[in-house]
């Protein structure tokens, strides 16, 4: 069968109870970064749903043609998809998925939310104080190399799917969404979990603290993991990122 969508990075849905996961992939990335997490809370008999942002896991230029409120519309799609068939919805998501869960949070009456590996600032310091410079250069420089960095569990790396550059425009979304992060987190009010490795060598460990301090809700955690890299849904001990948000899931689905 030919298909648009690469092989193994495609969304999925696992029905089952009242309670409603919504997975949010990263920047580059594809849904598969999620799924292990996805089928670890189906099999604690939640329903989950694992999307994926427009312009990713297809083509490069794809993704250069997507802008900052196409990736919300992918989350507010889910968002919908699920509380048509649960009770309450938990949004969770990885780096961007991240930061593209607490915006969305904002904005819905989520049960929760959780933010793994997350920026609080422009990953790229060369670019931080002056984002609109990824803009400018995009029609000539459309992708950068990208550094992978390093993984602590053999094989993972190789199994990993996502584009091999980074693009650049999309960049600047990104940028774009990282200043509506810092807007909206005072307006975050339900319960949230922040997790992030000491280990991350793409997004500093302070990224989570300024999070966390930001954030609005009064039932609020910040855990840290170690030993693995900026995907902690694949990297590592995940069971020390799985099992918290299960417990997470389970306090506030009452």
């Amino acid at each position: 069968m030919k298909t648009n969508i690469i092989p193994g990075a495609e969304p999925f849905f696992y029905p089952g109870g009242e309670t409603g996961c919504l997975l949010v992939h990263g920047f580059t990335g594809t849904p598969k970064e999620m799924r292990e997490l996805g089928g670890f809370l189906h099999q604690r008999g939640h329903t989950v749903l694992g999307i994926r942002l427009t312009g990713h896991a297809t083509r490069i230029g794809d993704m250069i043609r997507s802008r900052n409120e196409d990736w919300l519309t992918s989350v507010e799609d889910g968002w919908n998809l699920l509380q048509d068939c649960t009770k309450r919805v938990f949004i969770m998501g990885l780096s961007m998925g991240g930061v593209l869960s607490l915006i969305s949070a904002s904005r819905l009456p989520a049960a929760g939310v959780v933010a793994m590996s997350t920026p609080y600032e422009f990953p790229d310091a060369r670019f931080r104080k002056a984002p609109w410079l990824l803009r400018l250069a995009s029609p000539i420089l459309r992708q950068q190399s990208k550094d992978e960095g390093n993984w602590f569990t053999p094989g993972i790396a190789e199994s990993h799917i996502s584009y091999s550059h980074n693009p650049v425009r999309p960049a600047y979304e990104l940028a774009l969404l990282i200043e509506k992060e810092q807007t909206c987190l005072p307006q975050v009010a339900m319960p949230a979990l922040v997790i992030h490795s000491k280990d991350d060598d793409y997004v500093p460990n302070y990224n989570a603290e300024l999070i966390y301090e930001h954030l609005g809700s009064a039932q609020k955690e910040l855990l840290w993991v170690d030993h693995a890299n900026h995907v902690i849904t694949r990297d590592g001990d995940t069971s020390r990122v799985f099992n918290p948000i299960a417990e997470f899931v389970t306090k506030y689905s009452t």
